[in-house]
């Protein structure tokens, strides 16, 4: 069988930015009116590259923010008591280094036959990742609405402590205080813990097409060997190419039959209490026959790219 690997330099935003519910909640403020937890809303994704057209050029990455330790009143950064100038790079040893030898003549690789895939335009064509954006995603927009209610209801408690705090004794107010922090950091805590649970639940939901596209005996491998492919590249960073090179579609068509629904745990359960319970495989389990598996794989077998060209970021 034919080598070819995949350059993990892309993953697919339609999945990934539909799930921007952060796991943190963030603490109060000194005026005890902290910032909260509210799980952002999805992003539209980017259309998925097209045939014979160039794809779109990636946003420029920000500029990096000048460090500004050492800076005083306008001074250079990094200047010793106050002096405008840079120092000169010291002078440092250079230890020997031994030669390279020779590399003994070896067979040239198979010529290449090059193959292209949107990752992205596979996932905006697979009926198991649109269902798992819509359950999770009327899952955080509920989570989304209870943070509201209840900070709005927190805020109104808050009001009438301030009304009141005139005909209350100091004590009184103290107790008053303590309890309103209480609820508020209860609130937080539970939060927290349920955009977790949402999370790990797009994870789990996202690792069955993961595993399903991307195993060494997975869809794209198949599909790519059945067209005598031994390198797949992502359409994205094709500037040009041709019909027949793209196996998006054909990838996408043979996932929704392969995989046309995907396991979510039900709303509320926890999939780390679910792991827990013995009822079906686990992560760790998949580490562990990984790591048996690897010295046995045969050296003929395909070259796969380490981590998931779902999850890669270009």
């Amino acid at each position: 069988m034919s080598r070819f690997s995949l350059p993990l330099t892309l993953m697919t935003a339609s999945a990934l930015a539909f799930m921007a519910v952060g796991s943190s909640v963030a603490a109060d403020g000194n005026d005890g009116n902290g910032a909260w937890f509210v799980p952002k809303t999805a992003q539209p994704s980017a259309p998925a590259a097209s045939h014979h057209h160039a794809a779109p050029a990636a946003a420029p990455a920000p500029a990096a923010v000048p460090d500004m330790a050492g800076l005083d009143d306008g001074g250079d950064a990094g200047a010793p008591d106050g002096e405008g100038q840079q120092q000169a790079a010291p002078v440092l040893p250079l230890p020997s280094v031994p030669p390279s030898p020779a590399v003994p003549k070896e067979d040239a690789p198979p010529p290449v036959v090059l193959g292209l895939i949107s990752v992205q335009g596979v996932m905006q064509l697979s009926t198991a990742a649109q269902e798992m954006q819509q359950v999770l995603g009327e899952r955080r927009d509920r989570l989304a609405r209870a943070v509201q209610k209840e900070e709005g209801a927190w805020r109104e408690e808050q009001q009438k402590l301030q009304v009141q705090a005139r005909t209350l004794t100091s004590d009184q107010l103290q107790l008053r205080v303590r309890h309103l922090q209480e609820r508020r950091a209860k609130d937080q805590r539970d939060f927290s813990n349920k955009a977790r649970i949402i999370q790990e639940a797009y994870q789990v939901a996202f690792h069955q097409i993961e595993r399903v596209l991307e195993q060494r005996d997975g869809i794209i491998a198949k599909v790519a060997a059945a067209h005598g492919m031994n390198l797949v590249l992502h359409a994205e960073q094709a500037v040009l190419h041709v019909d027949g090179q793209d196996i998006t579609e054909e990838v996408a068509d043979r996932l929704n039959k392969v995989l046309p629904h995907v396991f979510i745990p039900d709303d509320g359960v926890d999939p780390e209490v679910l792991a827990k319970s013995g009822k079906m495989p686990t992560t760790a389990d998949e580490e562990r026959l990984m790591n048996q598996a690897a010295p046995q794989q045969p050296a003929e077998a395909p070259a796969q790219a380490k981590g998931s060209i779902l999850r890669r970021q270009k």
